[in-house]
């Protein structure tokens, strides 16, 4: 069987993901739809955008007119039947919480062409989870892109027992066309590979912390200095976001059960007072009242 021949993707949700997810298909040569339902969210994404690209011109990766090409093959809309109607490939980056993904995509369903693949960008939550909610779970996957996508270079697709094989190699397909590298999973586990092996360095971590062994600001020091990690596991929640980090865990004790998987009162307690790391100026650490740009 061939795979599916993609022209045009939506990108659901224009937040820290997927408007750089958007990005990376316009520039890879697809009509490209980014679609919210804020518009202050579209505005901050195309403002977020138009400073990047304005970057990657001045430092040679792509040329004025590369950038001028993508932007005319990328749109933003706040109309979900508008951006998906037409769709041959749509990716999902909204928040990581199960009852929300699962409504978008039994929207999705209802709007998408038939022959659309449905793909899920969530870090943690199994495809087959999400496809229960459609008429369609042979299309559905995970397509789990690294924060920042336009930086990072690697994609996990993952699929799930009923996830066909046309699917998952058009997955790859697409992960060819913009430049990224995918990785094909055949067995469906919460978190993947990535994460899991992140999230037992993390889990630790935070226990380190909230025994008193070390501050994070030590545990961190240690990780960069022994380990030659480029960050802590500390600065890496304060640069994800740290109500990422608290969804994915609430995620995680939802499906296992297991205490030692539920958000420890210190993360809780920061997402509450809005300190969420970067985007906000003050997570573990203190980035100033404007927050920091993530290329």
């Amino acid at each position: 069987m061939e795979n599916l021949t993609v022209n045009k993707i939506c990108v659901v949700g224009a937040g820290q993901m997927g408007h750089q997810i958007a990005m990376l298909c316009a520039l890879g040569g697809y009509q490209t739809a980014l679609q919210d339902v804020k518009d202050e969210a579209l505005s901050k994404a195309k403002s977020s955008l138009e400073m990047l690209m304005g970057q990657w011109v001045r430092k040679g990766k792509i040329t004025e007119q590369q950038k001028a090409e993508a932007f005319g093959r990328l749109s933003f809309t706040a109309d979900l039947e508008k951006a998906a109607s037409d769709a041959d490939y749509i990716i999902e980056a909204a928040v990581e919480k199960l009852e929300v993904k699962r409504e978008i995509f039994k929207q999705l369903d209802a709007i998408a062409p038939k022959h659309a693949i449905l793909a899920s960008n969530s870090s943690t939550i199994v495809n087959s989870l999400i496809a229960e909610a459609t008429a369609r779970p042979e299309k559905v996957c995970n397509m789990h892109f690294f924060f920042p996508p336009l930086v990072m270079d690697c994609v996990e697709v993952v699929m799930s027992e009923k996830t066909s094989e046309e699917t998952a190699q058009t997955a790859m397909e697409v992960c060819k066309k913009i430049g990224r590298t995918g990785v094909l999973l055949r067995k469906e586990i919460s978190g993947f590979v990535a994460n899991r092996i992140l999230g037992a360095l993390q889990k630790e971590a935070m226990h380190l912390y909230e025994a008193g062994i070390a501050d994070f600001k030590e545990i961190d020091l240690v990780i960069k200095k022994a380990l030659r990690h480029p960050i802590g596991p500390f600065e890496l929640m304060d640069l994800s976001g740290l109500d990422v980090a608290y969804y994915v865990m609430q995620q995680q004790y939802a499906e296992s059960g297991n205490p030692e998987d539920k958000p420890p009162a210190f993360i809780e307690e920061k997402v509450k007072a809005g300190e969420l790391g970067r985007k906000t100026g003050k997570g573990f650490y203190d980035y100033g009242e404007k927050g920091v740009e993530t290329p």
